[in-house]
């Protein structure tokens, strides 16, 4: 089976799509957003296609595509729809897939279904994404343990942000989970300093 890895962040805005993006482009997979929840501006997708710098054959269309930038639940109902989990069938590529979530582990698809549900049913392995600031404690350990109560595999932890070695050593300690590295908020963003980050910050050999 190709290397798959499920993306989620502890809060939004964490950095995920930056580092999804340094991710593929480093496995030279396939990216997958299943649910896009706002189409103003640049889509996650589309982020991803001008970081990774893969073809566009590469970057897999969305299950959904809904039109307000909020909770997956509540978009799907200004779309007047309803997100039905059946559509969100993993897709079969020839490579690495790294599929990226929306929010956090808890954030709704639908009133009865959140992303936990979601990663409990594909029962693939989880990296965590969270950012280096203030509050990242609790924010990684709720998520930790939200993910081990359903029995999702957690592949590993990487962070964003300025390094705080504190921080990131007693989450693994507590969490019992492995540090994959941190990524560097970097003064100029395109494909060839996101890529160039990644492959300095990150062992390719723990995504193998």
């Amino acid at each position: 089976m190709n290397r798959t890895f499920v993306i989620s962040g502890t809060d939004t805005d964490v950095g995920k799509t930056v580092f999804a993006a340094g991710l593929v482009s480093a496995l030279d997979g396939y990216y997958w957003k299943p649910v896009q929840a706002g189409l103003e501006g640049r889509t996650d997708a589309e982020t991803v296609a001008a970081l990774s710098g893969l073809s566009t054959d590469r970057i897999l269309p969305e299950a959904y595509r809904l039109t307000t930038s909020c909770s997956p639940h509540r978009a799907a109902a200004l779309d007047g729809i309803t997100i039905d989990h059946a559509r969100l069938i993993l897709p079969r590529v020839d490579g690495p897939l790294v599929i990226e979530g929306a929010g956090g582990v808890a954030v709704p698809l639908r009133p009865d279904w959140l992303h936990l549900d979601q990663f409990a049913a594909w029962q693939l392995p989880v990296i965590i994404v969270a950012r280096t600031a203030l509050g990242t404690i609790n924010h990684s350990l709720l998520t930790i343990e939200a993910l081990k109560a359903r029995t999702v595999p957690i592949h590993g932890i990487a962070y964003v942000g300025k390094p705080h070695q504190d921080s990131e050593a007693i989450i693994s300690t507590i969490g019992g989970i492995k540090r994959l590295g941190r990524l560097p908020h970097l003064p100029v963003l395109d494909a060839q300093s996101l890529r160039s980050a990644f492959l300095a910050n990150f062992d390719l050999a723990d995504f193998a």
